[in-house]
């Protein structure tokens, strides 16, 4: 791989990993994914393996554990990849000399503040998920001072396994959806969060430690919604597709009881990202339109209406 031009996505299968190749190589970088059992988080020598033989100038992990409530009665797996993994890779990324951007979540906020979340807000996690993805993100600027946390939201697209994908699935076989619509938040498709890493990029591998570039930084989808909303946006578009439309009811995070706890309001402020590297938030009505048509086909043509004898429409 050149210099300058190479980068390593660690996290092979996931949907964030699937959608940064293609947006890096249009990019014009030599962009690789690897996983398990080529590069293993749990693994130092496996981590220190994967970056001397890809030699990259910047490293994007896209890994982690997210099953969220399993992490409550099995939190091992959660700290040992969401913060033991990012550890090791982000001091692997510093000793080669290469530039890091670490995926996070919103999940390290406790979602009371009443108002979109800034990066200079203080995170207070209320599950162990978001505890693990916390410890993660403190880990990767204590080893590499040339590392970005990148924070997102409600992550999806038309692959892997995601809220959209699952919407679609119980729509096709229920007569009723009962969606939470008293949590707050944002859509963002793994597209366009690629397309934002890529395009960061470039100032990324040029930039030393002490920029502004690097520190953390919030980006998802735009405008603000609930599940609720979320689904009703994805049904009404399957609808026009051709997709069968169940009766979606609102309730209430009480009616859904969760092992873990999510926060009830996780909206994040995504100004400081398009101030330092031009990255206005993408909206996610954009994004959803493109993977329906992907996952349920093209928007139905309008029928031309009948016209009676009379040359009323019937």
């Amino acid at each position: 791989m050149s210099a300058g031009r190479s980068v390593l996505v660690v996290g092979r299968s996931g949907q964030l990993a699937e959608a940064l190749l293609p947006a890096l190589r249009a990019a014009g970088f030599e962009a690789v994914a690897m996983g398990r059992p080529d590069l293993d988080l749990r693994d130092g020598d496996s981590v220190q393996a994967a970056v001397r033989r890809t030699r990259p100038a910047l490293v994007v992990n896209a890994a982690a554990w997210t099953a969220v409530d399993r992490a409550e009665d099995e939190p091992w797996p959660a700290e040992a990849l969401n913060a033991g993994g990012p550890a090791i890779l982000a001091d692997a990324s510093r000793a080669w000399g290469a530039a890091m951007v670490q995926v996070s979540t919103d999940y390290v906020f406790d979602g009371r503040k009443g108002a979109p979340y800034t990066e200079r807000d203080n995170p207070a996690p209320r599950s162990i998920y978001g505890a693990s993805k916390l410890a993660g993100e403190y880990a990767v600027r204590q080893a590499n001072p040339r590392s970005v946390v990148l924070r997102t939201s409600w992550l999806c697209s038309a692959t892997g396994h995601n809220f959209l994908r699952t919407v679609l699935r119980l729509a096709s076989e229920r007569e009723e959806l009962r969606v939470v619509a008293d949590q707050l938040g944002a859509p963002t498709f793994a597209d366009d969060l690629a397309v934002a890493i890529a395009t960061m990029a470039p100032s990324l591998i040029a930039a030393e430690a002490g920029s502004t570039r690097f520190g953390v930084f919030h980006l998802a989808g735009a405008p603000h919604t609930s599940w609720h909303g979320f689904a009703e946006a994805i049904l009404r578009g399957a609808a026009a597709r051709g997709h069968r439309a169940p009766k979606l009811t609102a309730i209430t995070t009480a009616e859904y009881p969760t092992p873990a706890t999510r926060p009830a309001d996780s909206r994040l402020d995504c100004t400081r990202i398009a101030d330092v590297h031009g990255i206005a938030a993408p909206d996610w009505r954009v994004a959803l339109d493109r993977a329906l048509d992907t996952l349920v086909g093209p928007t139905l043509a309008p029928q031309p209406a009948r016209q009676s004898k009379e040359g009323i429409s019937a």
